[in-house]
């Protein structure tokens, strides 16, 4: 196999890891969010799938969805344990439930190994949620954080838990509007700006989830870019009114000049390969808490990493803050 530092122009596929890690993902339970048919969380089960898991829990906000996936798996593999949960994650409420069909229902499935928080929304015009959340931040972060903790005890039941926070280079477009991450005043608003809010709120938890319960858990997580992909997520732009968009957010940050329309978009099996790296190969273990992309760790002067998303003092600020605003603490 090749070098993860090697494989950024090889143009890697979720498949081709899968079958390398196949030993490692052998035996194990994955539950992924987000798994709606063509997007980057089907394409990661539909990898992973052959290779022998214990037990894949597929979870989505729209049921029909999700059993699509789970069919399309079957078929492929047909001896897979599937289970479904329906999760709306833009609702802490919603999110509570879920987590107690988990936890509480779910009496036969003792321990989760891997958990794959890829479900998210993208550039969607100013929306408060039921709870007065913003919904890019309810819905990419504050939502996967709650189920994250409060499923937790069957995750740190593994012997070798992993979780997996999807991140986005759209993290560049924000840092964490402390005093204000819900955009209270909408003249503030820019899509990109909480989407990128959002990402940057998924690696900053990612670092204090390995900060916390690295060492005593022997819990391991990693935040992860997929790339530029063609699926579903932001099928309602316009791009040409997308690119403007992002180009005058681009300013606003003083940005350099504007967006570059240079990148080349990718297929889901290749953007969903940058999470089977993370999910399961050994040695990244030794850069928990790191950010990943092109199947390898980001290079903080070649991939425009921002320092606000790799801040630790950030990270515990954030913490702290989504504690405050989901009404509820996590100590470990």
């Amino acid at each position: 196999m090749t070098d993860p530092s090697e494989r950024k122009e090889t143009r890697e596929t979720a498949s081709r890891l899968a079958a390398h890690y196949s030993e490692a993902i052998k035996g194990k339970v994955i539950l992924t969010t987000g798994v709606s048919p063509g997007g980057l969380g089907a394409a990661f089960v539909n990898a992973i799938a052959p290779m022998h898991p214990a037990l894949l829990i597929l979870a989505g906000l729209d049921p029909a969805e999700t059993q699509q996936t789970a069919d399309d798996v079957s078929k492929s593999s047909p001896d897979v344990k599937i289970r479904t949960l329906q999760i709306d994650l833009s609702s802490l409420a919603a999110v509570r439930a879920a987590a107690g069909t988990v936890i509480k229902g779910w009496t036969d499935v003792p321990h989760i190994d891997l958990l794959v928080n890829n479900a998210g929304i993208s550039a969607i015009p100013r929306t408060i949620t039921d709870e007065g959340f913003e919904k890019h931040f309810a819905t990419n972060y504050l939502g996967p954080f709650l189920f994250t903790h409060l499923v937790m005890p069957k995750i740190l039941a593994s012997a070798a838990p992993r979780i997996v926070n999807v991140g986005s280079d759209g993290h560049i477009f924000s840092p964490i509007r402390f005093d204000d991450p819900n955009f209270r005043d909408e003249s503030l608003y820019y899509t990109w700006m909480a989407y990128g809010q959002s990402k940057t709120a998924q690696m900053l938890t990612t670092i204090s989830l390995a900060e916390k319960l690295g060492t005593k858990h022997n819990l391991h997580a990693f935040s992860v870019h997929p790339g530029a992909v063609t699926t579903n997520l932001v099928a309602h732009l316009d791009w040409e009114q997308g690119y403007a968009e992002m180009s005058k957010t681009y300013r606003l940050l003083g940005l350099a000049q504007g967006w570059k329309k240079d990148f080349e978009f990718l297929t889901p099996d290749e953007g969903a390969a940058t999470y089977v790296y993370a999910a399961f190969d050994p040695d990244i273990r030794a850069h928990t808490g790191a950010y990943l992309l092109k199947c390898r760790l980001a290079d903080p002067w070649k991939d425009d990493l921002r320092a606000w998303a790799t801040s630790p003092v950030e990270a515990k600020m954030l913490w702290e803050l989504t504690e405050r605003l989901i009404g509820q603490e996590f100590r470990y």
